[in-house]
C-alpha cells in the first residue's frame, strides 16, 4: 500500500527517492511508505499548477460541476476501499471512515450546488451623484493556486471544504496531507483527475509539513493558503509568507467549553460528551474539552460519566465492535499522558485512566479542577479527556468558559431557553449548540471561531467567496 505522490498528473515518488514509513497506530506497524518530496518536487509542482489553472479556469463551471458529481459517484463506488485506508493509516474506527468517506463525497456535492448558484450582485443605482448614470455588477473569477493543507484528523471531510471550493472556483490546488494519513487523500486526488479534472490543476505531494509548508508559504505563486493545524504552525506561516501578501485561511484549534446547567437532562449531558471525546478517540477540533458542570449537579454527571466511559476499551480501529479506536500516534498518546499528569500536579484529582499502552489511551476523568489550572485554558487536549470543573451561577460559568485564547465552538445543556440563549450569547466562540456538545458542524455553516481558533470560516455560504476574486464592471455614462 505504498503511497505515491501526484505531479504534472502522474504518480511519482520523490525525486531523490527519499521514503518515510506510514504506521498503522493500531498495530504500530508499516503499512506502506510515503514519498518525502523535494524542494525541487515541490517546484516541479508549483509550475505544473500555473499551467493546469489557466486551463482549467477555462472549463465552464457547468462542465466543473458535472466532473465533480462524477467524481462523487467514483468515491461512493470505492467508499470501502477509500474508509480502510483511513483508518489502517489513522487508526479512526472503520465505520467512522467509511461514514467520513460518504460525507466528503456530499460536501463537494454541496459545493458544486452552490457555485451553481453563486452569483455576481447589481449594485444599487444614484446612490451618489458621480454614479447616478453608471450600472455597476460583480463577477467572481478564480484567485490562482491554493496551497491546501489538510490534517489528520479528518483527512477527507476537511480534504473536501478545501479542494471542493477551489476548483469550482476555477482555481488549481497542491494538496499536502498530514504525514500520518496520506494515503486515503492519494486515493481520493487519483479520482478526482480520473473523473476530468484538468491533471495539471492537482497537485498533491507528500513528506515533511515544515519543509513543504515553508516551500509553498514563501512562493510568490501561491495565491492562498488554507489550513486545519495548530495555532504555531498558523502564525509561522502568516510570517513567512508575509511578503507576498495570500489570501490565509486557517481552522486551528480550541479548548472547547460544554456549560451543564443544573437543569440538564443529565443521560443527555453524558452522551453528548462522549460523543465528541470518544469519537476519533477525542481527537476533533471543536468538541468538547471542558465540561463545566454545575455545581449541584456535578457528582451525579460525574459518576454517569465514569460508569458510561468505564466500558470503553480502545481497540483495533479495523474491529467492527469497538467502540474507540487509538490516537494517530504513539508520540501522541505520549504527549496526551504528559499533559494528564501536569495537570495533576496541579492539583487535579485522576479517577479514571491516565496511562497509555502503544498509542492507545483509555478515556481519562480529571476532577477537582480549577479555573486556574492550564488545561481550564490555554491547554488543549487532544485525546479522550474529560476535565470537569464546578460552577455556582451562570456568570462564574461564563467567565470560566471564556478564559481561554480560543475560541472555536461550544455547547449549552440546559431545560431553560432563556438561559441557553443568555449563555449562547455571551460565550466567545464561532458557534453554539443548545442541548449538545460542540462536536457538530454542518457543510453549510460558516465554520471557524474566534480569537486563537482560526481565520475566516469554511463552508457553503463563505468559503466559493473566499476562494475567488470580486470584480467590479462599471458601464459608465450609460444611461446619461
Amino acid at each position: 500500500m505504498n503511497t505515491q505522490m501526484i505531479i504534472g498528473g502522474k504518480q511519482v515518488g520523490a525525486s531523490d527517492g527519499a521514503v518515510s514509513q506510514n504506521i498503522n497506530p493500531s498495530t504500530g506497524k508499516s503499512i506502506g511508505t510515503v514519498p518525502a518530496a523535494t524542494k525541487d518536487d515541490v517546484g516541479r509542482a508549483l509550475d505544473f499548477a500555473v499551467e493546469g489553472q489557466k486551463e482549467w479556469a477555462k472549463v465552464p463551471l457547468y462542465d466543473r460541476i458535472e466532473i465533480i458529481y462524477k467524481f462523487c459517484d467514483l468515491v461512493e463506488e470505492k467508499a470501502e476501499e477509500i474508509g480502510r485506508a483511513a483508518c489502517l493509516e489513522g487508526g479512526k474506527l472503520l465505520r467512522e471512515a467509511v461514514n467520513e468517506t460518504k460525507v466528503m463525497g456530499y460536501v463537494f456535492k454541496a459545493f458544486a450546488e452552490g457555485a451553481r448558484n453563486h452569483n455576481g450582485v447589481s449594485l444599487p443605482r444614484g446612490t451618489e451623484p458621480r454614479v447616478k448614470d453608471d450600472v455597476l455588477f460583480t463577477v467572481n473569477e478564480p484567485l490562482g493556486i491554493i496551497a491546501c493543507i489538510v490534517p489528520f484528523n479528518y483527512p477527507l471531510e476537511l480534504y473536501a471544504h478545501k479542494v471542493a471550493p477551489a476548483l469550482l472556483m476555477g482555481n488549481a490546488v497542491i494538496i499536502k496531507p498530514s504525514s500520518y494519513t496520506p494515503l486515503a487523500a492519494s486515493i481520493v486526488t487519483g479520482l478526482l483527475i480520473e473523473a476530468g479534472v484538468t491533471p495539471n490543476a492537482v497537485q498533491y505531494i507528500t513528506g515533511s509539513g515544515g519543509k513543504i509548508g515553508d516551500w509553498l508559504t514563501t512562493s510568490p505563486l501561491i495565491s492562498a493558503i488554507s489550513l486545519t493545524g495548530g495555532t504555531a504552525a498558523a502564525v509561522h506561516i502568516i510570517e513567512k509568507s508575509a511578503h507576498n501578501i495570500p489570501r490565509l485561511f486557517f481552522e486551528l484549534g480550541g479548548n472547547d467549553p460544554l456549560l451543564i446547567f443544573d437543569d440538564a437532562d443529565i443521560e443527555l449531558a453524558v452522551r453528548e460528551s462522549l460523543g465528541g471525546r470518544v469519537t476519533n478517540a477525542g481527537q476533533i477540533c471543536c468538541c468538547s474539552k471542558r465540561f463545566i458542570v454545575h455545581n449541584s449537579v456535578k457528582e451525579t454527571f460525574t459518576k454517569k460519566l465514569v460508569e458510561a466511559l468505564g466500558a470503553i476499551v480502545p481497540k483495533d480501529a479495523a474491529d467492527p465492535g469497538a467502540a474507540m479506536g487509538p490516537v494517530v500516534s504513539e508520540s501522541a498518546a505520549i504527549e496526551i499522558i504528559s499533559q494528564v499528569e501536569k495537570t495533576v500536579a496541579q492539583g487535579a484529582k485522576c479517577i479514571l485512566g491516565g496511562k497509555h499502552e502503544g498509542a492507545y489511551v483509555a478515556p481519562v476523568v480529571l476532577t477537582d479542577v480549577t479555573s486556574s489550572m492550564d488545561i481550564s485554558s490555554s491547554m488543549e487536549i487532544f485525546g479522550p479527556v474529560f476535565p470537569i470543573i464546578g460552577f455556582d451561577t451562570m456568570e462564574e460559568a461564563i467567565e470560566i468558559a471564556n478564559n481561554t485564547p480560543y475560541g472555536l465552538q461550544g455547547g449549552v445543556i440546559t431545560a431553560d431557553m432563556k438561559t441557553a440563549m443568555k449563555a449562547a450569547m455571551q460565550l466567545q466562540c464561532g458557534a453554539v449548540v443548545i442541548n449538545g456538545s460542540g462536536n457538530y458542524r454542518s457543510a453549510h455553516q460558516p465554520f471557524g471561531g474566534y480569537k486563537l481558533s482560526g481565520l475566516g470560516r469554511e463552508g457553503i455560504c463563505t468559503t466559493l467567496d473566499e476562494m475567488s476574486q470580486t470584480k467590479t464592471i462599471s458601464f459608465k455614462g450609460i444611461l446619461a
